[in-house]
């Protein structure tokens, strides 16, 4: 029976947050990476789709990386790399260029979004920026995934990966896996603490309202201390009438409550609501439990980032092993599609 293969990235745009490890790092440690064959990337290629220094890319991506590996992920288990360090990725994008349409990408939400904020402020809109979720469908398709890790807002991207498999898959015969989304079951929606109607991003140019995994504790305490609340007095568990109280409660919650940060021991937020009488004694708790949780994830990084060589040695070893599962997918789409296979 073959078993299970998973892929998921994270675009080097930002110093990673709180959401991020909550959201989607946290399962790729304590489940994924044990339960199926896992490829976990750092997509730095998606992060040249807009204005970019070259020298903060190199240097994100490298601690992207270091980060995955403080947060547990472990090279023995899964495979941990680079996708500009696999060439793979984009030789499969142009030939799902060939086979995608003009139309399929402009309907992405992404792209009506970006492409707008960038005219607004009147800067041109790159073609990249247009044809990433077709190199999106290439890192996924090229590795075999059966299953895409997502949260809603990417679902589009891995439903549009779908549609690009089954048509090259019918024109030119059975050649990749057609994957599907899922949803983590341990991740928590982490939410900006100074906008908690909108979903806490890397990429956010204020940071009061982000914790990011690198943040001190005294930094991290000042943060939630300071976070958004409610009119009113009382902690209710209510997203549409108390969305700062009720973030709050279900950062708590995911990190296990109060004195149990870093256990796995997620809880329901409803229940935590119930024992607070106060905005005050919530955030308090709230902190300490993120500082606790963060605390030996900061101590790992340090360590890490102290040993350059180990993370250069765990990024080529995974690229080796990733180039070695996608070549042989890639291969076939170039010589399905009719392309003439080079002379050896």
């Amino acid at each position: 029976m073959t078993r299970t293969r998973i892929f998921s990235g994270v675009k080097p745009t930002g110093h990673l947050t709180l959401g991020n490890y909550l959201g989607a790092v946290r399962q790729w440690v304590e489940v994924d990476q044990h339960r199926a064959d896992a490829l976990f990337c750092v997509v730095d290629l998606h992060a040249l789709t807009v204005e970019h220094d070259p020298a903060r890319v190199r240097r994100l991506t490298r601690q992207v990386a270091t980060l995955f590996l403080a947060a547990g992920l472990d090279p023995a288990l899964c495979t941990v790399f680079v996708q500009s360090h696999v060439d793979e990725h984009t030789r499969l994008s142009y030939l799902l260029e060939c086979t995608g349409t003009d139309g399929e990408l402009r309907r992405m939400i992404q792209y009506k979004e970006k492409s707008a904020q960038a005219q607004a402020a009147g800067d041109g809109v790159r073609f990249s920026l247009l044809s990433y979720p077709v190199l999106m469908a290439a890192d996924i398709l090229a590795y075999g995934a059966h299953e895409v890790p997502v949260g809603e807002d990417q679902t589009q991207h891995v439903e549009l990966t779908r549609d690009l498999a089954v048509r090259f898959n019918r024109r030119y015969g059975d050649t990749f896996t057609v994957p599907r989304a899922t949803r983590p079951t341990l991740a928590a929606r982490v939410m900006d603490l100074q906008d908690p109607t909108s979903k806490m991003g890397k990429s956010h140019g204020v940071s009061a309202g982000t914790v990011h995994l690198l943040d001190d504790a005294d930094v991290v305490r000042k943060k939630i201390m300071r976070a958004v609340t409610d009119t009113g007095r009382d902690v209710v568990y209510d997203r549409e009438a108390k969305p700062g109280v009720t973030n709050l409660l279900e950062i708590l919650a995911a990190c296990g409550g109060a004195g149990r940060a870093g256990r796995g021991e997620a809880v329901d937020p409803r229940e935590l609501a119930g024992a607070y009488d106060s905005y005050g004694a919530l955030k308090k708790d709230t902190a300490d439990a993120v500082v606790e949780l963060l605390r030996p994830l900061r101590e790992r990084h340090a360590a890490l980032a102290a040993d350059p060589g180990h993370v250069d040695t765990v990024l080529r070893e995974g690229a080796e092993r990733a180039r070695a599962t996608a070549r042989p997918v890639v291969d076939a789409a170039y010589a399905a599609i009719g392309l003439l296979p080079p002379v050896r």
